[in-house]
Formats: C-alpha cells, structure tokens, sequence
C-alpha cells in the first residue's frame, strides 16, 4: 500500500532513494576518514560521538550526495546504456534526483559545520568537487586527468584530512596532510582502473577518460606507476620519521601488488577489475598501517 501511495504521489520508494546513493560506494570515503581518525594521535573512545558523525559525513552524506548528482547529470546516457537505474527507469520520478542531490549536499554542509570549521571547508571543497565532476559546464569527468583527480581527492585525501581535524579540533598535523596528498595522489591510479570497463561506451560518448586518450596498455602503466610512487614516497618519509617497523610493513604491501600488476599489465582489460579486488585492497590496507605509523609518531595511543 505505501509503494502505491507512492508511486500515486509521485514520491520516489525508499528503496529507488538507496539505491541512488549507492551504499557500496561509502566504503573509500568512510575507510580514508577512519585513516585520518587513527593517525591524529587523539584517544577515538574519548571522541566517539565526532567519529560516528564524521564517518556519517563522510560515508552517507557526502559520498552519497555525489552519487546523486552524477546519476542525475548522467540520467540521459544511462536512459541508453543502464534503463533499469532508478531516474531513468522512473522509480526516482519527475525532478527527484535533482531534489535529493541538494537535500544532502544541505545536509552534509550543516553536518560539517558542526564539526568545526576546518571540518566545514573540507566538506565545502569536497561539494564543489562533486558537482564540478559531474554538472555542466564544467563536468570534470568528461577527461581522465581532471576528473580522476577530483574522485581520488574526494575518495582518499580529503576524508582522511578531516578525519584527522575532526579528532584535532583544528588543523591536522602537517605529516597526516602530507600524507594524505601522497594517498590520493596515488588514489588517481585506482580511478584509472575503473575506466577499463567502460573504454568503448566512452569512446561512443565522447568521454575522454585516460584508456580513450592514452590507449590500454599506456594507461594501464601509467596507473602502476602513478599508484607505485606515492607509495614509495611514504615508504621514504617514514623510514626518515623513525618508524622502520611500519615502513616495512607498506613496502611488504607494496612488493606484493607489484606481483599483482604483472598479470593486470598482460591484459588490463580483463584483469582491471581483479586487480581493483586486490592489488587496491594491498593499497587500502598500507593506509591503515601509515595512519598507525602517524600515531606512533606523534605519540598517540589506540584508545
């Protein structure tokens, strides 16, 4: 009876609403911020109510508002090549889309700035990001170079940075941003790699992402490369800040997606995907150890 009432309503189901949010997509965003919580040195059991609401920023709100505005901007392509997601298929009807992308942008901005000021110009650059990526005129995602470099901003450094000023109340220390930039530096690599399974649709479409402009294989190393030497950059930085253990434990990390980038360079197109399930699992997890690393550098404890 409510689905009818619904659809009679013209008030999209709840359902068609979570799917449009993409709850699988949260996972980077709210694993960065949870980066940037463990490497600001500060007790997590003391600030545990700026923690869940930072992962909520992070996961559910920003995250989410960005899918929004991407399925909404994208509505037109999708009505050819994906009918059956919820704007082009009607379960979001009339201007929902449109609707729900600015309710949540409201929503991450008055969360935001409820955290602090530092927590609040993180979000407004991340918003920014999020509609220049996908709204005319700007639309970054239509070239690989800018708008992989906003998603890898958005997925990796700028959550962990607020994570950190989150747990700070201020500005984080000059290693975590450090740090942070290196991540998403290499955070641009793993975007790359997302663009494989879509080569010929962009081509067609005229989206210029970095296997369209540079070729397969050219793209496919330059994404191991680009993913390669943020790594080693913190494998260095640590190494010199004294932290040798976790130094080693990120070259470990690093060594075996090394393995891994063999087999994905045989073939990109059909080993992206896997080697987005895995060698990027080995890059997740050498975050979490630097952000330990940061803590023990800055002499904070796991509480």
């Amino acid at each position: 009876m409510l689905r009818a009432l619904a659809r009679t309503a013209s008030v999209p189901d709840f359902r068609a609403v979570l799917e449009l949010l993409k709850p699988i997509t949260w996972f980077a965003p709210m694993w960065a911020f949870g980066c940037g919580i463990v490497s600001s040195g500060q007790s997590i059991s003391a600030n545990w109510l700026v923690v869940v609401a930072g992962f909520v920023l992070a996961g559910p709100l920003v995250c989410a508002m960005s899918q929004a505005i991407n399925d909404w901007y994208d509505r037109h392509v999708d009505t050819i090549n994906e009918p059956n997601r919820p704007i082009p298929s009607g379960r979001i009807p009339g201007s929902w889309g449109f609707y729900i992308a600015v309710c949540w942008t409201v929503a991450s901005l008055v969360l935001a700035a409820a955290l602090g000021p530092w927590v609040l110009g993180g979000a407004i650059f991340g918003v920014v990001l999020a509609w220049a990526y996908s709204a005319p005129p700007i639309r970054l995602k239509e070239n690989g170079w800018y708008g992989n470099s906003a998603v890898a901003i958005c997925y990796e450094g700028l959550p962990w940075f607020t994570g950190a000023a989150v747990m700070a109340a201020g500005l984080p220390d000059w290693r975590i941003i450090l740090i942070a930039f290196l991540y998403s530096v290499g955070a641009h690599g793993i975007m790359t790699l997302n663009d494989f399974k879509a080569v010929e649709g962009d081509r067609r479409m005229g989206v210029d992402s970095l296997p369209v402009l540079l070729g397969v294989d050219r793209a496919a190393r330059l994404a191991c490369a680009v993913m390669t030497a943020p790594q080693v950059a913190v494998i260095a930085l640590l190494a010199s800040w004294g932290n040798a253990i976790h130094a080693a434990i990120v070259s470990v990390l690093l060594v075996l997606q090394f393995v891994l980038m063999r087999r994905l360079l045989q073939d990109p197109n059909k080993w992206a995907a896997w080697y987005n399930a895995t060698g990027t699992t080995l890059y997740v997890i050498g975050m979490l150890a630097s952000a330990f690393a940061l803590r023990s550098i800055l002499g904070g404890t796991v509480t």
